[in-house]
């Protein structure tokens, strides 16, 4: 079979988007990982499936480049892009993914996601763990540049404490009042990814306790991204990603 695609990236963490909405697909673990593969496949960070919903405007369904799934914040600003070249939405969108109902705006070049309330921020030694749909253990460093992403990253990852899923970790520079520089180790991937969005959502919320005020300005090795939120108390609530997201090119691949 061959299946219609579009490339995206949203700060350098990149996508494969498939219009599923005739349910053509129903993709195994080795579709995804093959599909995801950087020198036998399209290469992506992961991919997406975007098809109808009897309740909102669309579901989308996420997949690590290993298979396993997840939320993705990037991915999640993607997918709003795509849904509305394809005329599924206009500037608003409520639509599902893996843990429940997102909404969602575009306001030109610039996608915004909601994600949801953080009621618990977990301490452990110095360092932070807070989950925004996706779990993330937060390390503040004083020069992010010299941190060996990979190493350092997949230590904390396969920790026995986050058994049997493991967690993403992130490492976290203040530059100012204003702005953070965040590297992120993303669980599923594997790797350091140029841009998580579910990580820089968990660090800024996690510099509030640094801190610094809504809205957090975020620098990648991948692009910018803002993320906003009420603080009360440790509960943080309307929060929202927010960035751009660009498609790259479209094609057709074999599964």
């Amino acid at each position: 079979m061959n299946l219609a695609f579009q490339k995206y990236q949203g700060t350098g963490n990149d996508f494969v988007i498939i219009d599923n909405r005739e349910l053509l697909w129903a993709p195994e673990v080795s579709h995804v990982s093959n599909i995801c593969d950087r020198r036998f496949g399209v290469g992506a960070d992961g991919l997406i499936l975007i098809q109808d919903h009897t309740e909102y405007d669309f579901e989308m369904i996420y997949f690590n480049s290993d298979g396993s799934k997840s939320l993705c914040g990037n991915g999640s600003r993607c997918a709003i892009h795509f849904a509305k070249s394809l005329n599924i939405i206009s500037s608003r969108a409520k639509f599902l993914t893996t843990d429940g109902v997102h909404e969602a705006r575009i306001d030109s070049d610039q996608i915004s996601f909601q994600l949801f309330d953080v009621n618990e921020m977990k301490k452990i030694g110095d360092d932070l763990f807070i989950n925004t749909g996706s779990p993330h253990y937060i390390r503040f460093v004083q020069n992010v540049d010299q941190v060996n992403v990979f190493e350092q990253g997949r230590q904390i990852r396969n920790d026995p404490r986050f058994a049997s899923d493991g967690t993403n970790v992130n490492f976290v520079e203040i530059m100012d009042q204003s702005t953070i520089c965040v590297r992120t180790y993303e669980r599923g991937v594997e790797n350091e990814t140029l841009s998580c969005g579910t990580g820089v959502t968990a660090s800024a919320i996690a510099a509030q306790s640094k801190g610094l005020k809504s809205p957090i300005k975020i620098k990648t090795k991948g692009g910018n991204l803002e993320v906003s939120f009420k603080a009360n108390d440790s509960i943080y609530q309307d929060i929202w990603l927010k960035g751009p997201a660009v498609p790259v090119f479209s094609g057709t691949v074999s599964v």
